[in-house]
């Protein structure tokens, strides 16, 4: 016998009620597994892998507006991370010297390694693109454009500090850092920096007969992560300070910006002479051999940096002098080989490369 069509129909609901019911409990059920176990997988990797480092999540290709909130320094021991120890305090002479009074023959030896793939922490060489230098007193121009939050800025100032010292010197350099929330590393302030608040720095105590070193720096408080002020604002600060030849540097930069290949992309940005370099020339943070070595950039003091710099057979030294013979050899070649450094067979290899 057939069901009349409305007890037919509300049969069926209810049995599609059920169904429908069942299967919000297995979906709540499936759901609440799958959190578990993904809440699981986590503990496991913190409890593995403490030592994991963020910190080298690239700079070289964000916007100029963007923050980065990757960090190593949240991962650091207790010796070292999350610090100020000496921040913007002036390098004492022995320190300084080694900078300045670094032997050629430690540029050679590392560009031979260099060239011949034998660098224990090989470079990261990035484009680099002839591009019409920024001359004035009638001198080519190192032209950098950085921030003090930077963990690429940081490391990548050992390079040009070596690499500047070849063509002038330096009568002042400060300890500085990278940001806590990136990499909290040590580094070299060319200059002493406001680095608790937001501006726009510039200027450095370096010296040459030869070429300038004008520098632009990025400033904010480095108890944060990686900020950079948009180009608008960094424009404004430099006008602020009044001085032509920035105000002409940082038109200079805009200019080359207008170029899909030489755009200012984030920091570390550098002209050397005749060629622009779109990010950071070595991004080498420590030895990597042998495995486990605690001797990692982030986790280092400046005498530590310092004293690897004076060993000319230590792999993160080698590594830094050898990022410093690419920026040498793009100056040599804007200048004419006019400089004592100039006549190295290795910074002539590698000028060689150079469109």
């Amino acid at each position: 016998m057939l069901m009349p069509r409305r007890t037919a129909q509300k049969t069926n609901q209810e049995s599609l009620q059920r169904t429908l019911h069942h299967l919000r409990i297995m979906s709540y059920s499936a759901f609440i597994l799958g959190v578990i176990s993904l809440i699981s997988v986590v503990l496991i990797l913190y409890v593995l892998t403490p030592g994991i480092s963020n910190a080298i999540a690239s700079h070289q290709n964000l916007p100029s507006t963007v923050s980065s909130s990757n960090s190593s320094a949240s991962n650091a021991n207790s010796n070292f991370g999350h610090t100020l120890a000496g921040i913007d305090t002036p390098l004492n002479a022995s320190a300084l010297a080694v900078i300045n009074d670094a032997p050629n023959a430690y540029f050679q030896t590392a560009g031979e390694a260099y060239l011949n793939g034998s660098l224990a922490d090989p470079i990261f060489t990035t484009e680099i693109h002839p591009v019409k230098g920024f001359v004035v007193n009638n001198k080519v121009s190192m032209v950098y454009l950085g921030s003090i939050t930077c963990v690429f800025c940081g490391e990548n100032r050992w390079a040009m500090a070596l690499a500047l010292s070849r063509f002038g010197h330096f009568n002042k350099l400060f300890l500085g850092y990278s940001s806590f929330g990136d990499g909290d590393l040590p580094t070299l302030y060319w200059t002493s920096e406001n680095y608790n608040g937001s501006s726009d720095s510039i200027g450095n105590y370096y010296s040459s007969n030869i070429i300038n070193f004008i520098s632009i720096e990025d400033t904010h408080p480095i108890t944060g992560g990686f900020v950079l002020n948009p180009i608008p604002t960094i424009v404004s600060n430099v006008y602020s300070k009044d001085n032509s030849t920035y105000t002409n540097a940082i038109k200079y930069i805009l200019n080359l910006s207008s170029s899909n290949v030489t755009v200012f992309q984030g920091t570390p940005y550098t002209v050397w002479g005749n060629y622009q370099f779109s990010g950071a020339d070595a991004e080498v943070f420590g030895n990597t051999t042998p495995t486990g070595s605690s001797l990692q950039l982030t986790y280092m003091t400046h005498g530590q940096v310092l004293s690897q710099l004076a060993n000319p057979t230590d792999q993160f030294a080698q590594a830094e002098y050898a990022a410093a013979d690419v920026y040498i050899a793009a100056i040599c070649k804007s200048i004419n080989n006019n400089a004592t450094v100039c006549s190295l067979p290795a910074i002539a290899s590698i000028e060689y490369t150079l469109k």
